[in-house]
């Protein structure tokens, strides 16, 4: 998992923020990102792809990545602008926002002299690698995966106090079966994405009639 980050640390690369988002496929909440550089020849046993992880593990591993990290960044893009520039360019603004996000543990920004990305391909001047399925092969994408998704997750859980109907406690804002007849029956929130529900809900309409 560290094959990536060793070929660029031994090319002289010294800063390499490792990114990865979270978020894409929801129908509520933001898409968000995290931007973190970590620690020259560190492997923090059992960080992999957030998704393979239980939501115990992904908490556990959340503490001792952010204690350990050189410098984390967090991007944050909402629904509305999900909807106006479409899931994919909303993705690249959350990246680009936790890279201008980086900070030490004493609050200081950090820009970073090399990326490596999940699969995206940023507008940036900074020397790029973009790795296919990055959060299975490097080390960093995958400790980025973790960060981005248990602050993700954490924040739909506040949202559901508001939105208790939903269940985003539980379903974080994916469409799960509960969730969508949750929102054919209570209609959609400030949080959810017009363009993401649009086809749940005019499937809906077709079938009152």
């Amino acid at each position: 998992m560290l094959e990536i980050e060793q070929e660029l640390w031994d090319k002289g690369y010294k800063s390499i923020a490792c990114i990865d988002e979270v978020g894409r496929g929801c129908l509520a909440g933001s898409v968000m990102a995290c931007a973190i550089i970590m620690p020259r020849g560190l492997l923090i046993e059992g960080v992999k792809d957030s998704k393979k992880l239980t939501p115990k593990k992904r908490e556990y591993l959340f503490e001792i990545i952010k204690g350990k990290s050189s410098a984390v960044g967090i991007g944050e893009i909402g629904c509305r602008t999900v909807d106006e520039v479409n899931v994919k360019n909303a993705a690249k603004l959350a990246m680009m926002q936790a890279i201008e996000n980086l900070k030490d543990n004493r609050g200081n920004k950090v820009i970073p002299d090399c990326l490596l990305i999940d699969a995206e391909k940023l507008n940036s001047n900074i020397p790029q690698l973009n790795i296919i399925k990055g959060d299975e092969k490097c080390h960093g994408i995958a400790a980025a995966s973790i960060i981005a998704k248990v602050t993700r997750d954490r924040k739909m859980k506040e949202l559901d106090k508001i939105y208790p109907e939903y269940n985003f406690a539980k379903n974080k804002g994916y469409g799960t079966k509960e969730h969508m007849q949750a929102l054919i029956k209570y209609g959609p929130t400030e949080i959810h994405r017009k363009t993401f529900i649009k086809k749940i809900l005019n499937t809906q309409e077709q079938l009152s009639f």
